[in-house]
């Protein structure tokens, strides 16, 4: 295991190295003009202008407000797909019922919903959380179902033999078997969620990271545009480490 161990930390190192020297590259290709600047800015001056907004906290109000809006859109689309999924799994029949609905709904992208979102609800704050509540939507709704059917058919059958009533078999079998995929589905839902949470703030919006990004691209600046896709990358990173660490201290029993 510590053989293993001190493997993995060398890949990991490989992967920073790795990373670094594509900045070293790319930052040489843009000082020797091999790179349009209108384009793609130096990595040093995209680094200075994320200094710059940290200083002055500009970046914080944007991230705040793209951080609400997540947390509204996965309460509401990642809190119903529980509910339902729940439902779903532990009812053969609702199951039935629902598949047609899942299998024609599903495969829409949050995105396609927009223009209708916009007609239905404005331009305002209810558009955008929607969108993100319908990306973190399914992914809990799909892994809560699936978690609910892997239950063990032996500790099913076991609860048969004892004759333990419905009740206690949903809340002491079914349910402690579903929480890993439920979690699953949580870590994934929010992953969308702030995947769409850039999309739909690119619709009207005055405050928000992917304000940001559309504000930078209006108006040519290439650095105060990466700023907004690398704070992006790395909150998507640090939720999704967030998420796994909660992950192994809950689901303890699943390692």
């Amino acid at each position: 295991m510590e053989k293993k161990g001190k493997k993995y930390t060398g890949l990991r190192i490989l992967s920073w190295v790795i990373l670094v020297a594509l900045f070293v590259l790319w930052e040489y290709a843009s000082a020797e003009h091999m790179i349009n600047p209108t384009i793609m800015s130096k990595p040093t001056k995209i680094f200075g202008k994320f200094l710059l907004m940290l200083s002055d906290r500009t970046i914080f109000f944007h991230l705040m407000a793209s951080l609400g809006r997540v947390f509204k859109g996965v309460l509401i689309g990642a809190g119903l797909g529980l509910i339902l999924g729940l439902f779903i799994g532990l009812s053969e029949k609702m199951a039935v019922v629902f598949d047609l609905f899942i299998g024609i709904l599903r495969p829409i992208p949050p995105i396609a919903w927009i223009p209708l979102l916009i007609l239905a609800l404005g331009i305002g704050e209810g558009s955008k959380v929607t969108v993100i509540a319908i990306g973190s939507f399914w992914p809990m709704l799909l892994d809560t179902i699936n978690g609910v059917k892997s239950t063990d058919n032996e500790l099913l059958e076991l609860g048969r033999t004892l004759e333990k009533n419905r009740f206690t078999v949903i809340f002491k079998i079914i349910l402690p078997s579903a929480v890993p995929g439920i979690f699953t589905g949580l870590r994934q839902s929010i992953s969308r969620a702030w995947s769409c949470v850039v999309t739909a703030e690119m619709i009207a919006a005055s405050m928000g990271v992917g304000y940001l990004i559309q504000y930078a691209r209006e108006l040519s600046q290439p650095a105060l545009m990466f700023v907004g896709v690398v704070v992006i990358g790395m909150v998507g990173l640090l939720i999704d480490l967030v998420t796994n660490i909660l992950e192994k201290k809950i689901v303890y029993w699943n390692e």
